[in-house]
């Protein structure tokens, strides 16, 4: 060391180092609250351009509905046919409708979701073996909770529902969607991480950088996709089923019943009805959910005063 050199203050190198111990990578200095925003702001951004997916993915998944296979007409037959099917009854922006109803809810999901998971990182829970998965399953959970109203009104219930039922009816199919959410969050978040970092050991992406964010999205996706199908059309009918005078379902009575009739009557591939459409909306919308999120945290680190 040159003569005059300051040595680093310990306080220094602990708090560059502040989650070394927990071996997990630093939350990059952003408080929950500005998290939600950004969780927000990136879940809008990525449900604006995978809204079409979204669409055809719930058209696929409410055919054939309680039917034995090869007993129903199909009006659409795959992905691409079923965007070409939409677009003919409805136009072209028949593939964005329910747009702002998808806005809504993925800004309250996903701002609660990353909020959540934010504070779990804060408190170091994430650095404990399972604590990644765990933190963003519960994160998943509660932002379900909280955006589960927003989701009803994608699919135009909402404003019918609460005259009939009152605030506690915009919760219905709730039990579908804490569930679906959870797991997928939890998938989400731990594999995300976990491939961000192991692309960046290897050395096969500068960390930090803008490759590696999009390989860990990248695998997330089908992560996501394959762990998350069965929830998501389980929380489809869910919230799509009709409703008798007092709320109750007229096609399935819960979560486990709904998972019974589907297994029984449509077989056990009718829990992975729609999974093309599905990954090929959940793929890139997680990539670009986590991109930006990814990114827009880096945004803010970076414009925050030194020593914060």
């Amino acid at each position: 060391m040159a003569a005059g050199t300051l040595a680093p203050h310990p306080s220094d190198s602990l708090q560059e180092f502040q989650y070394a111990p927990q071996n997990r990578p630093p939350a990059g200095g952003v408080p929950p609250a500005t998290d939600l925003v950004l969780g927000a702001t990136a879940g809008c951004l990525a449900c604006f351009l995978t809204n079409p997916l979204e669409v055809v993915k719930t058209r696929l998944q409410l055919q054939g509905e309680l039917q034995a296979p090869g007993t129903y007409p199909r009006p659409y037959r795959g992905v691409l046919r079923a965007a070409v099917a939409v677009c003919r009854a409805d136009g072209l922006w028949g593939l964005q409708k329910g747009l702002a109803a998808g806005l809504l809810y993925q800004g309250l999901m996903n701002g609660v979701r990353f909020y959540c998971y934010s504070h779990a990182e804060d408190a170091g829970w994430t650095g404990y073996p399972g604590g990644t998965v765990a933190a963003g399953a519960v994160a998943g959970a509660v932002g379900a909770v909280v955006g589960s109203p927003a989701y009803l009104s994608i699919s135009g219930a909402f404003k019918s529902i609460y005259q009939q039922h009152g605030v506690v009816g915009l919760w219905r199919g709730v039990t579908g969607a804490v569930p679906r959410v959870a797991v997928g969050s939890a998938v989400q978040l731990a594999t995300f991480t976990s491939a961000k970092d192991w692309v960046s050991e290897r050395q096969w992406f500068r960390k930090g950088s803008w490759a590696a964010v999009l390989a860990g999205g990248m695998v997330s996706g089908v992560a996501v996709a394959v762990a998350m199908t069965p929830f998501d059309v389980i929380s489809t009918r869910l919230y799509n089923q009709p409703v008798d005078a007092d709320g109750t379902g007229k096609l399935y009575r819960g979560f486990l019943d709904c998972i019974l009739q589907i297994s029984s009557r449509e077989g056990l591939l009718g829990l992975y009805k729609g999974i093309g459409a599905v990954y090929l909306r959940l793929g890139p919308h997680t990539v670009l959910s986590l991109f930006f999120w990814d990114k827009l945290r880096n945004i803010v680190q970076h414009q925050q005063p030194p020593g914060l």
